[in-house]
């Protein structure tokens, strides 16, 4: 991790993983479950991203597509934002921030003062290049049957409402560990386009250890949901970390944590599965901080 002063470049380029060259169904299905927006092909390769702040806001992280930030307001400061979001502020001044996967070339950090007065800080997100498969196929039509419907629906609102859990767990404060290591079939942002339409871009990565394999909490945090037989996750975990930041592990072939649980890092909590729709055992583990989906290659670190 980097620390970042005023006017001081950050974010240096961001490693990629190798990718998974098996055709995978499962990406259109999670993609599916999360609503997730196509790409467009044509990016540039990752660059150096500039932060001009007051001297008085510390920044770090990675400032780029996928990335995060971590920063400290002002003593005096009484509310901040990320362009619209807003941020939770710890009694220190502390604060966690995200950048989407199609996040703009430039986003502000607004904070309200004490006294009424108001500072934005311009934040230069750094773009990537990212996995594009062409395939000469057309893309499959959207929509669901009704009867399909009327079963995701309650497994939808599930993952939306405890999405929407604040618990208080400040495992955003810390840096994450790997929840499992193995072969990566599949890794974040990666996308097909179907005779010149977009589709939907993978929203995690997928790790293969092989079945049964135990994974464990990649930060403290509080489980906000645990169930078996969803219709596309399979066995599902999701963990709030705080912040608006939250992890989900899907196709457990085992779950051994249950909902309101407090859970630290490198707490085991699953095992390795391929339930749901999944075409062999892996674990895919996707972050989001509020609607911004987020690369987990950027909070760990290439694998060890």
């Amino acid at each position: 991790m980097r620390l970042l002063s005023s006017a001081v470049s950050a974010a240096s380029a961001v490693a990629l993983l190798a990718a998974c060259n098996a055709a995978n169904a499962e990406d259109e299905a999670i993609a599916s479950a999360e609503t997730a927006q196509p790409m467009p092909e044509t990016l540039a390769a990752p660059t150096a991203a500039a932060v001009q702040t007051p001297q008085i806001i510390g920044l770090q992280g990675e400032l780029t597509q996928g990335g995060f930030v971590r920063g400290t307001v002002p003593m005096n400061t009484v509310s901040a934002r990320l362009g619209d979001t807003p941020l939770e502020i710890d009694e220190n001044g502390n604060f966690f921030a995200a950048f989407d996967r199609d996040e703009g070339a430039q986003v502000f950090l607004h904070t309200v003062m004490a006294d009424g007065g108001q500072v934005s800080t311009p934040v230069t997100v750094s773009p990537r290049s990212w996995q594009i498969e062409r395939v000469n196929v057309a893309k499959r039509g959207g929509g669901t049957s009704e009867a399909w419907w009327k079963k995701r629906e309650p497994e939808w609102n599930a993952i939306q409402g405890a999405r929407a859990k604040e618990t208080g767990a400040n495992g955003w404060t810390q840096d994450f560990v790997w929840p499992v290591t193995g072969r990566i079939s599949g890794r974040f942002g990666r996308q097909r386009i179907y005779r010149g339409e977009p589709g939907s871009y993978h929203s995690g990565i997928d790790i293969a250890p092989g079945n049964g394999v135990p994974f464990v909490a990649p930060a403290d945090g509080v489980v906000v949901l645990a169930r078996n037989g969803f219709s596309l996750e399979g066995n599902l975990i999701i963990i709030d970390h705080g912040a608006g930041l939250n992890s989900a592990f899907l196709h457990a072939s085992r779950i051994v944590v249950e909902e309101g649980q407090s859970v630290k890092q490198g707490q085991h909590i699953g095992d390795v599965g391929a339930s749901g729709r999944a075409t062999g055992p892996h674990l895919h583990w996707s972050l989001k901080w509020h609607d911004a989906r987020l690369d987990p290659l950027l909070f760990t670190g290439p694998m060890p």
